[in-house]
């Protein structure tokens, strides 16, 4: 672990892939990330790249051949990830293309995840460049887990998650079989900017919102007020998920999704995936604020 402090917050990010796993008050110690219980869920904040989610059958086609990628990419606990660089106040880590990442993602790319610690919010700063000849194609997205409830003598219950605006929004639903976007949706979101929390919503897995006018969600407690909040400014896609047995809430801002049901696989054509054209370099952040210190 990798440890980054201030006056209010000190964070830890696990060197293997690079994941954010403790965000905790530098006043009370209160901690605000899951503790990744491997019974449950044994993962804090897996960093999402070069895809979202799942492939049909683990597979797309590129340029004719086929290709294998395990769900949410090649970041998530890779022990080829690097600190590239440490400041006062931020972390950057890098994952360059190698041998082995060519067989899996034909593409030559240089992958920087970037943690800034400002007073009492936490900057993730995710950098693609495309040092290839040709377009590259990809996905990006956080995987963050808050701890829910975060204090005593609360439970799940006592938790909802606060929309920046007024929704009216649908979830698409996944094919439990799979793992892919089916074409059915579910209305979660009625003339509301509030979701309270059950852990019965997730029995048929995560919430996944296309159409959010909101760019920030906020947690909420019923006796402690707003918890934290997570801007995505960035990002169009929003995930919302825990394993039903699981106390803690992913706020997951995406930039891609996984598969869809009738899918034909084509890599470039794949909904939300983002080209960069070769030698150019993208950036998009999203940022978790802690409220309650």
């Amino acid at each position: 672990m990798i440890t980054l402090e201030n006056s209010q917050l000190k964070i830890m990010v696990n060197a293997i892939g690079a994941e954010l796993s403790k965000i905790t008050s530098v006043k009370n110690e209160t901690e605000f990330m899951w503790d990744a219980n491997p019974n449950v869920w044994g993962s804090f904040a897996p960093n999402l790249f070069p895809i979202i989610g799942a492939l049909k059958n683990d597979t797309y086609f590129f340029e004719g051949n086929a290709y294998k990628l395990p769900k949410h990419g090649m970041v998530r606990n890779n022990d080829a990830v690097i600190l590239h660089e440490r400041t006062t106040n931020s972390l950057k880590f890098k994952l360059n293309y190698s041998e082995d990442s060519l067989k899996i993602y034909p593409f030559k790319f240089e992958f920087y995840i970037t943690y800034t610690l400002n007073n009492n919010s936490i900057e993730v700063q995710h950098t693609v460049k495309n040092i290839d000849k040709k377009p590259l194609y990809f996905s990006v997205g956080g995987h963050p887990a808050f701890k829910c409830p975060v204090f005593e003598n609360e439970v799940y219950e006592d938790y909802s998650l606060e929309f920046e605006y007024i929704e009216n929004s649908e979830t698409h639903l996944i094919n439990m079989d799979n793992g892919l976007i089916s074409k059915n949706t579910k209305p979660i979101l009625s003339n509301t900017n509030t979701l309270p929390l059950t852990h019965d919503m997730f029995n048929d897995d995560a919430l996944i919102f296309k159409d959010l006018k909101s760019k920030k969600v906020t947690l909420k407690s019923k006796t402690h007020g707003n918890i934290l909040s997570v801007s995505y400014q960035d990002f169009p896609y929003l995930g919302i998920w825990a394993k039903p047995t699981g106390d803690y809430v992913c706020i997951e801002p995406w930039l891609g999704i996984a598969d869809n049901d009738d899918t034909n696989q084509d890599f470039t054509t794949k909904e939300g995936i983002l080209k960069l054209d070769a030698g150019n370099t993208f950036k998009a952040s999203y940022s978790i604020e802690i409220l309650k210190l």
